[in-house]
C-alpha cells in the first residue's frame, strides 16, 4: 500500500555490487484533493481567485476592526517568508542518487500513512460533528442568546462549523509539518557532507517554514471565523450579539483542533516508537548492527515514523495549544471588559491574536539570524545547541519589547491607567517561565551535564540499574517545572488583581485576565520553539540516510552531533508545551465555570470536593490520565513485538541480509506498523472523548434525583481538575525520562564507558527503548488530553446541566 512491489522484486544486481543503490520505492506522487484541486487550475485564475479571496478578507477585516487588518496583514505576510523560506531549502541539492532513492521511500511511507490515518480521523471528525449537533438542537439557551435572537438552530450550525475548520485547519498544519520534512531531510543529508553549519541552516529553515504556516494558519483562521461572525451576525447593533460574547462562538474551532491533534499524536507516536523499539531491539542488542544500517528490515519503518509521528503530529499539536490558548484568552478578556463596563472591549478580546501575529515577525528574525558558514566538520565547528540558543535569545528580547508595546496599545484604559503595565508585567512572566521550563529540561536530558551523564553511568552496571536511574531521573525532574508554574500562576494572578480594573461593585477582576496574558508570553515564542521541535525529527532523518547511504564516518559524525541536538530540542520543546497545557487548561477551567453559570443563571465559583460525588469526580480524572498513558505505551508495545517477530524472521530466513547478499523486505515492516498504529489509537482516543461526556451525564441523572442540580457540572470540574494536576506530572515524567535515556544512549555512543557494541550500550539502548513510548506516545498525547478534556467540558457544558 506504502510501497512499489519492486522494493522486494526489482531486478538491482547483487547486493554486495550495489552497496549504496536503493530500489527506486516511490510509487505514485501523492498530494491531498484540495492541492490537486489547486494545481489543475490555470495559474491565471489561480491568481485572479487568490486576490479576490484576499480582498473579501480584508474587506471582513476592515468591517470589524483595524486590529483585524494588522492580524491578517502579518499572517500574509509570514506566508510569503514561509514559501521564501521553502524555495531556498527546496533550490538545496540532495546528494548522490542513493540518497534520493532513501529519501522517496522515506516520502511514500509517510505520505501513505497519513493520507489513511488522517482519512480515518476525518470520519471520526464528521460523527462528532453529528453528535454535536444534536446536543446543540435539543440544549438550553443563554440569556445573552436570547436577547441577540441567536437561536439554537444557529448556535448549533455554527459551532459545528467551527469544530469542522478548526480539524481541518489541525489537519492542515500537520501536512505541512510533514510535507516539508520529508523534502528537507535528504537534503540536511546532502550539506553534511559540505559543512555542519550548513546543515544546521537547513534544517532549521525547513522547520521555520513549518513553524510559520502552523502559527500563521492558527492566528489567521481565528480571526477570519471572528470577523466573519461579527459581520454576519451584526454584533454590536440594537438588538444582536455583544462583542463580549462572540469569542464562545469560537469554542467549537479550538475543541475540532484538539481532536485531530489527539488522534494526529496518538497514531504518529505508536508509529514511530513501535518501530524505533522493533529496529533497535533487534538491531542494536541482537545482531550488534549500528541504528539506521541498511541490513535492518524495520529502518525504512522507523524514519517514516519521524516524520508521521515527531513533524506531522507536533505540527497539529502546537496548533491545538496556540488556538486553545488565543480563545481561551478572547474569552476571559470579553468576560472582564463587560464587568468592568470598558467602552471598548475590542483591545482585550484581539490582545491574543496581535501577541502571536508579532510572534511571527520575531520568530522570522530569531529563524534568520541562523546563517551558513564553511566549516572543517562535526568536532571543528561550533555547538549547534549554542546556535539555536543563541537565536532563542533574541527572539526572548525582541518578545519582551513587543508585548510591552501590544499591551500598551491594546489595553490601555482610562478607567484604570496602570493596568497595561500590570499585564505587560504578566507577559514578562510568562516568558520567563518559558525560558526557565527550556533551561530545566534541557539541564535532565542534555548529555552535557550530570543527571544523564548520571544515568550513563548507571547503564554500566547492567540494564536493570540503568531502568532505575532513568525513573527516579524523570520522577525528580517534576519538582522544578511544577514549582515554576505554581509561582507563575500565583504571580501573574497577583498582577492581575492589582491592575486597578474592578467591576461594579469595586471588586478586583483582573487576576484571571493576568494568568491569560502570562500564557500569551509563554507561548508569545511559540513559532520559534516549533522549529527547533521540527529541527530535530528532520536531523533524525538526515542521519537515518547517511547511515543507509553508507557515507563517510565524517559524515556520520556531523549528523550525529545534529541529532543528540535534535532530542535535546524535542524534549525542550515538549516540556515548553507541558508548561504551556498546564496555564491554557487553568484559562479553559476558568471559562468553563462561567459558561456553566451562564446556562444555570446561578453563580458557579467553586467546586466543593468534601462531597462525595465531587470527590469521586477528581479520582476518575486521575484514573483516566493513568488508564490513557497506559493503553497508549501498551498500543506502542504490542506493535512493536510484531516488528521485532518480523524482523526476526527476516534475519532467519534470509541470512543473506547480514552480508549483504539479500536485501531486506521494509515494505513489510512498514504495512504492519502502519495497520496496527491505526487500530492502536482507536481505543485510547475514544476513552478520551467519551470519560467526561458519560461522567457528566450520568452524575446529573443522579443529581436530579436526589436534589442537586448542578452535580453534573460539579463532577466534571472536578474531574477535569484532577486529570489536569496528575496530566501534568505524568507528561513531566514520561517526557523527561524518556528524553534521557535517549541522550544517555546517545552519550556512550561518543565513545565513552565503552562506546558502541559495548555492554554497557546495550543497556543503554534497553533504556531508550523503554522511554521510546515514554517521550514519543504517551508523554505529547497528554498534553493533548488536558487541553482537548478542557475543550470538550466547555463545549459539552449544557449538557451537564
Amino acid at each position: 500500500m506504502l510501497m512499489g512491489d519492486d522494493l522486494e522484486d526489482g531486478n538491482l544486481g547483487p547486493y554486495q555490487e550495489r552497496l549504496r543503490t536503493f530500489p527506486n520505492m516511490r510509487g505514485k506522487s501523492y498530494n491531498p484533493l484540495i492541492f490537486r484541486i489547486l494545481m489543475g487550475i490555470n495559474v491565471r485564475v489561480l491568481v485572479v481567485i487568490l486576490l479576490l479571496a484576499l480582498g473579501v478578507v480584508f474587506y471582513i477585516g476592515a468591517r470589524t476592526s483595524p486590529i483585524i487588518v494588522f492580524v491578517f496583514s502579518v499572517c500574509i505576510i509570514s506566508f510569503l517568508l514561509a514559501m521564501h523560506l521553502a524555495k531556498w531549502v527546496l533550490a538545496k541539492d540532495e546528494g548522490p542518487p542513493e540518497m534520493g532513492q532513501i529519501s522517496d521511500a522515506i516520502r511514500d511511507g509517510a505520505e501513505g500513512f497519513f493520507r489513511t490515518q488522517y482519512g480515518t480521523i476525518s470520519k471520526m471528525a464528521i460523527l462528532l460533528a453529528a453528535v454535536i449537533l444534536c446536543i446543540y438542537l435539543f440544549r438550553t439557551t443563554t440569556p445573552q442568546q436570547e436577547s441577540s435572537g441567536l437561536g439554537r438552530v444557529a448556535t448549533a450550525f455554527i459551532t459545528v462549523a467551527a469544530f469542522l475548520l478548526g480539524a481541518f485547519c489541525s489537519g492542515v498544519a500537520g501536512y505541512v509539518g510533514m510535507w516539508v520534512s520529508v523534502r528537507a531531510n535528504v537534503r540536511v543529508s546532502s550539506a553534511a557532507r559540505r559543512s555542519a553549519r550548513e546543515a544546521l541552516q537547513i534544517a532549521v529553515r525547513a522547520g521555520g517554514f513549518s513553524a510559520m504556516i502552523v502559527v500563521g494558519m492558527a492566528v489567521i483562521g481565528i480571526a477570519i471565523l471572528y470577523a466573519t461572525f461579527y459581520v454576519w451576525l451584526g454584533v454590536d447593533t440594537p438588538g444582536s450579539m455583544k462583542v463580549t460574547d462572540l469569542p464562545l462562538l469560537l469554542v467549537g474551532y479550538g475543541f475540532g483542533a484538539s481532536f485531530v491533534a489527539l488522534f494526529a499524536q496518538l497514531g504518529g507516536g505508536i508509529y514511530t516508537k513501535a518501530a524505533d523499539v522493533g529496529a533497535d531491539l533487534v538491531g542494536k542488542v541482537e545482531q550488534g548492527i549500528p541504528e539506521d544500517d541498511p541490513r535492518n528490515p524495520a529502518v525504512i519503518a522507523d524514519l517514516v515514523g519521524d516524520n508521521v509521528g515527531d513533524c506531522a503530529a507536533r505540527g497539529a499539536d502546537l496548533f491545538e495549544s496556540i488556538a486553545a490558548e488565543i480563545i481561551s484568552a478572547m474569552i476571559l478578556g470579553g468576560t472582564m471588559a463587560q464587568r468592568c463596563k470598558i467602552e471598548d472591549p475590542s483591545g482585550f478580546i484581539l490582545f491574543p491574536l496581535v501577541v502571536h501575529s508579532f510572534d511571527l515577525v520575531i520568530s522570522s528574525v530569531g529563524i534568520l539570524s541562523i546563517r551558513g558558514t564553511r566549516d572543517s566538520g562535526a568536532k571543528g565547528s561550533e555547538d549547534p545547541m549554542a546556535i539555536l540558543e543563541r537565536g532563542y535569545s533574541i527572539t526572548v528580547i525582541l518578545a519582551v519589547l513587543t508585548f510591552g508595546a501590544s499591551t500598551r496599545w491594546l489595553l490601555y484604559t482610562e478607567q484604570a491607567p496602570s493596568a497595561w503595565f500590570h499585564f505587560a508585567l504578566c507577559g514578562l512572566v510568562g516568558i520567563i517561565t518559558a525560558y526557565i521550563f527550556v533551561w530545566i529540561t534541557k539541564y535532565y536530558t542534555d548529555y552535557k551535564y550530570e543527571p544523564v551523564r548520571t544515568l550513563a553511568l548507571a547503564s554500566s552496571t547492567g540494564h536493570g540499574t540503568n531502568i532505575i536511574a532513568g525513573v527516579s531521573l524523570g520522577l525528580e525532574s517534576t519538582a522544578l517545572p511544577v514549582l515554576v508554574i505554581s509561582v507563575a500562576i500565583v504571580s501573574a494572578y497577583w498582577l492581575g488583581q492589582t491592575s486597578g480594573l474592578v467591576d461594579e461593585n469595586g471588586v478586583p477582576t483582573g487576576g484571571l485576565f493576568g494568568t491569560a496574558v502570562a500564557t500569551m508570553g509563554m507561548l508569545s515564542t511559540a513559532a520559534y520553539v516549533l522549529t527547533m521541535d521540527m529541527f530535530g525529527p528532520i536531523a533524525d532523518n538526515a542521519g537515518g540516510i547517511v547511515e543507509m547511504s553508507q557515507q563517510p564516518e565524517s559524515v556520520r559524525e556531523i549528523t550525529d552531533v545534529l541529532d543528540a541536538v535534535g532530542n535535546t530540542t524535542k524534549a525542550t520543546t515538549k516540556g515548553f508545551a507541558i508548561g504551556s497545557a498546564a496555564l491554557a487548561s487553568f484559562l479553559l477551567f476558568s471559562a468553563y465555570m462561567d459558561e456553566v453559570a451562564t446556562f444555570a443563571r446561578e453563580p458557579f465559583k467553586q467546586v466543593d470536593i468534601a462531597i462525595p460525588e465531587v470527590f469521586v469526580g477528581g479520582l476518575l480524572g486521575s484514573m483516566l490520565i493513568f488508564l490513557f498513558s497506559a493503553w497508549a505505551c501498551s498500543a506502542v508495545g504490542r506493535t512493536a513485538q510484531e516488528v521485532v517477530r518480523e524482523v526476526r524472521r527476516q534475519f532467519i530466513e534470509r541470512p543473506g541480509i547480514m552480508e549483504y547478499k539479500e536485501k531486506p523486505d521494509y515494505a513489510r515492516c512498514v504495512a504492519i506498523v502502519a495497520s496496527a498504529s491505526l487500530r492502536e489509537m482507536i481505543k485510547p482516543g475514544v476513552l478520551a472523548i467519551v470519560s467526561p461526556i458519560a461522567v457528566g451525564i450520568v452524575f446529573r441523572i443522579f443529581g436530579y434525583y436526589t436534589g442537586q442540580p448542578l452535580l453534573g457540572a460539579k463532577v466534571v470540574a472536578s474531574m477535569l481538575m484532577f486529570a489536569t494536576v496528575s496530566g501534568i506530572l505524568m507528561a513531566l515524567f514520561l517526557n523527561t525520562s524518556g528524553g534521557a535515556w535517549d541522550n544517555a544512549k546517545k552519550y556512550i555512543e561518543t565513545g565513552v564507558l565503552g562506546g558502541k557494541g559495548s555492554d554497557c550500550h546495550k543497556a543503554a539502548v534497553t533504556g531508550d527503548t523503554v522511554g521510546d513510548p515514554f517521550k514519543d506516545t504517551a508523554g505529547p498525547s497528554l498534553h493533548v488530553l488536558i487541553k482537548m478534556l478542557a475543550t470538550i467540558t466547555l463545549v459539552m457544558a449544557p449538557v451537564f446541566l
